[in-house]
């Protein structure tokens, strides 16, 4: 049988092993359950990324593995049961942070070919780097960094600028053919300020809320 086939039947049943996580997490009586289906579907997913064929880099990937797995074991014990939404936070940023720079990297290095490549790069990009910026807001405001909700005048009419100029940039990038660093630059750039302003008036007891949908971008964004 072809690798190929071998690797994207591999991630085919890891998908289907994470959806199966994610619906045990809906109830508390199946949480752990959930964790522990989605712990294993991240390993298998891991494996399934190192046994692609020409795939390079396994030592830094190794060592980012080492790092963020040391780094999160050990949050993990110290972080007290009360402080867990804001945890929860700042993981859900990481994955959206992720996702925005794997597209970063994937246009920076002229890898996205096409315009149906390069719309659904800009688009993780967009809701990736909204993700991890209002992820950190979100983060600041249970962890009492930020003590009190910020909002600018004529906020709404904010939002729809700089979201249809955010737009605009992304389109920008899809109908350019190389787009110069400057675009891509002040696309993410302007995407990141877009996540903190959309969170920043959004006061600490309605986080949870908030950080429900950010998570849900992030799942959105990697998909």
């Amino acid at each position: 049988m072809d690798a190929g086939i071998v690797i994207e039947f591999g991630y085919f049943a890891v998908a289907v092993v994470f959806i199966l996580g994610l619906k045990a997490m809906s109830s508390p009586a199946t949480a752990r359950k959930g964790i522990v289906w989605a712990g294993i579907a991240m390993v298998g997913a891991t494996l399934v990324t190192f046994a692609t064929p020409g795939l390079g880099n396994h030592a830094l990937m190794i060592a980012a593995i080492v790092l963020g797995g040391a780094l999160a074991s050990w949050s993990g014990r110290v972080v007290k049961m009360t402080d867990m939404p804001q945890m929860v936070a700042i993981y859900n940023g990481m994955g959206g942070g992720a996702a925005a720079a794997i597209a970063a990297l994937e246009f920076a290095r002229g890898a996205v070919h096409g315009p149906g490549a390069a719309t659904f790069a800009v688009l993780g990009a967009l809701i990736g780097s909204v993700a991890f910026a209002g992820s950190c807001v979100a983060f600041a405001k249970l962890q009492g960094i930020m003590k009190k909700a910020w909002r600018l005048p004529r906020q709404n009419l904010v939002n729809v600028v700089l979201s249809a100029l955010a737009v605009l940039l992304g389109a920008a990038i899809v109908a350019t053919a190389a787009p110069a660093p400057g675009l891509i630059g002040a696309f993410f750039v302007l995407a990141l300020v877009l996540g903190v302003i959309l969170t920043s008036p959004i006061g600490g007891a309605d986080m949870p809320v908030v950080i429900s949908l950010l998570n849900a971008f992030t799942g959105l964004a990697v998909g």
